[in-house]
This record gives C-alpha cells, structure tokens and sequence, in this order.
C-alpha cells in the first residue's frame, strides 16, 4: 500500500515501484498486489495511467481522488477516499504479508487495519516522523486537539506492526525508545539507474568563466521545504550572477511567488513539475543542485531523498539542512556546502565557497544504488514472510 506509484513525481512512488519491481524479479510463490492512487502528487502534474493494470505476478489498483491542491484539509479529504477504497479492494483479498510504505502515518493506518482485519503480517517503511513534524506546522490550538487522537492512532499502527523500516538513523531514538520491542531495518532511499545513466560528466561552468551560473532545486514547495523563506533573500543577494531555477509544486508556491513579487526579483524562474527525462535535462545543464529544509525541529531528524537523486550528477549540493541531515552530507556527500535553514547569509557564503568543479561521487552511488538497497529491503520482508 502507498498513495503514491508509478508514474507519480515523488519519493514515494519511486520507493515504492523500485520495491515492487525488486520483489517481482525474486524466485517467488506469490504474487504482488498493489493499492494505491491514480497520479496525484501535483494539482500542475497529470499523467494518464490505468486505474487497474494486471501481468504476471503483479495486479495494480489505482484509486481516483478528488482533485486536491497541497492544503491540510484537501489532503485529508484526499486520503479519506483512498482509505474507502482501498478497504473495499481489499475485502475478498488473500494476503500473506501487508507492506506499506508511509509519510504522513495514514497509509501505514490503513495497512494496520487490513494487516488486523486480515490477520497477517505488517512490514511498515517509515519516511517520517508525522507526530513531530505536526507539533512544529500545527498551531497550538489545533495541536492540543489533534495530538492525541494521533498518538493513539501511532500506537494502533506500530502496535500491529511485524517490523518496520526507518529511511533515516535520526529516527532512530524517536521510535525505539516508544517501541522497543519491534524489529527496525534502516534501508534508505537511493540513487536510481535513471540519474546515474544520464548525468553528464565535466560540464559544470569553471568559477573564472563570468557567465551566469545556475542554482536548480526540483521537488515540493511546502512547508517542508521553507523555499518562501529562503529563495526571495538568497536570490536578492547573488543577484544577476546567478539564475535560481525551482521546479515543483505544492502548498506554499503561493507565498514564494508573492515574497518574490514584495522584493520585486527577476532571477527566479518557477517551471511546473516535470518527467523525469527532462529533469536530468535540466540537472545536467545547472552549476549548482539545491536543497532546503524549514527550520523545524522534526526535520533534523530526517535524511530528504532529493540528497541521493542530486549526488548521481558531478555538481556541486547546496543545502539548508540540519542535525542528522547535515551529518550525513557533510561526512558522505563530497563537493557539498551544509547552511544553518532559511539563513540567507550563510548560504550565500556557502555558494561562493565552491570552485563548481565536477565530482564523480563514484563510491557514494556505489553505496546507495536504489537496486542494491531494494535487494536487501525485499530479502528483509521475504525473509519475515517465511518466518
């Protein structure tokens, strides 16, 4: 179970279908079963997709949502009819193992409630903590309400729980000391074979050529990610040397197109969310690939997928990250500049500290190869099948 799949545009399809796809190439006795939504990551991103697909091995149901943007409440009403359905779908089903992968807790609800009523197994894969990042987005009015409803629903869900995957270590404390007794991996994302056969190599502009470099961050523009509080300031700074480049969409492309608009700058270029083939386009034509994470608390815990997808190309990472996040490019990710969030300061340091050389990370793709971490993702789960 995963609200989003192939051909959705985000980390979770990816996760997901590079999972499915491992488990298919696996001497099996059983078959894969899929529930998940038609493509709908972005109100701007539509792509035609069947609503149910079956081959060999693999049967695929895609639920049909209301059309939503990226706001608190369409996305509630959103998962309210993916949770409706897929309950439906699942009701003559017979499963051997539920797996579900989660974001924001409710798709790893969902799998909970078809694990219990179908009296299986419950492999969870835990892409953040939904608890924490709550108590920091949420006012406090609405927190004292809702926080314990959710605390009861996270004790459900992981009381059901078999084992569970954590995609970042500064989860780690967060849910073993809340349930020590279940079993944790810690299979990351990863790099997929897409970005590694097409990243270029030498093409990043030399420091001394004078011509306007290029700073490109691709994914959502939400809370999350604090692109409204970063963007408007850092662009201002750098001014006509350099060309921002933001591809997305999401919640907060409102708030950053007017804080662009109040500092009246020019060098900011919103493009809609693209395919795939034509973001390695744009990835191999930028001199810098940009993250950004909100000043949060909940977030120096996580460990952003966009760090793996950057690192297949030779350019130089900027990124407005801390705690965990920051540990792990500052000691894993070569030709990278960490700055303290939403401190325009800092990163304008940090871009001018880069001689824009181009860095095959060779090892670091090694590593993390989205195939290679699946491989042993699908072992873990074949293995608890068999238990």
């Amino acid at each position: 179970m995963s609200f989003y799949y192939e051909p959705d545009l985000c980390a979770g399809s990816f996760r997901c279908t590079a999972l499915v796809n491992q488990l298919l190439e696996e001497e099996r006795g059983f078959d894969v079963e899929v529930i998940t939504t038609l493509p709908n990551r972005y109100a701007t991103y539509s792509k035609e997709a069947p609503k149910y697909e079956e081959r060999e091995g693999i049967k695929i149901h895609r639920v049909a949502l209301p059309v939503h943007q990226s706001g608190m409440i369409d996305q509630v009403r959103a998962f309210y009819y993916f949770y409706k359905a897929a309950l439906e779908i699942s009701k003559d089903s017979e499963y051997a193992l539920v797996f579900a992968t989660s974001s924001r807790l409710f798709t790893a609800f969902l799998g909970a409630r078809v694990s219990r009523m179908k009296k299986v197994l419950l492999y969870l894969d835990i892409r953040d903590i939904f608890l924490d990042t709550l108590k920091d987005v949420l006012p406090s009015k609405f927190s004292v309400v809702l926080m314990p409803i959710l605390n009861l629903i996270e004790k459900y869900t992981f009381g059901k729980a078999s084992r569970v995957n954590l995609v970042s270590e500064g989860f780690r404390d967060y849910f073993e000391k809340r349930y020590p007794s279940l079993e944790y991996d810690y299979y990351t994302n990863g790099i997929d074979r897409e970005f590694v056969r097409t990243a270029k190599e030498g093409d990043v502009l030399d420091s001394h050529s004078g011509g306007i470099k290029t700073i490109l961050y691709a994914g959502n523009i939400g809370e999350g990610q604090g692109l409204h509080k970063i963007v408007p300031g850092l662009a201002e700074a750098l001014g006509c040397d350099f060309k921002i480049q933001i591809i997305g969409d999401g919640g907060r492309r409102k708030q950053l197109v007017e804080a662009l608009r109040i500092k009246e700058i020019d060098n900011v270029e919103l493009i809609s969310p693209v395919p795939r083939k034509e973001l390695v386009e744009y990835y191999n034509r930028a001199d810098i690939l940009f993250l950004h994470l909100n000043d949060y608390d909940a977030f120096k815990k996580v460990l952003p997928s966009k760090v793996f997808e950057y690192a297949a190309f030779n350019k130089p990472i900027l990124a407005g990250v801390s705690g965990y996040s920051a540990k792990f490019i500052d000691e894993c990710v070569v030709n990278s500049e960490v700055f303290p969030p939403c401190d325009a300061s800092a990163a304008v340091k940090a871009v001018k500290s880069f001689s824009y050389n181009s860095t095959p990370r060779t090892e670091f793709i090694k590593d993390y190869a989205r195939g290679n971490i699946m491989k042993k993702m699908s072992k873990s789960i074949l293995e608890l099948m068999g238990s």
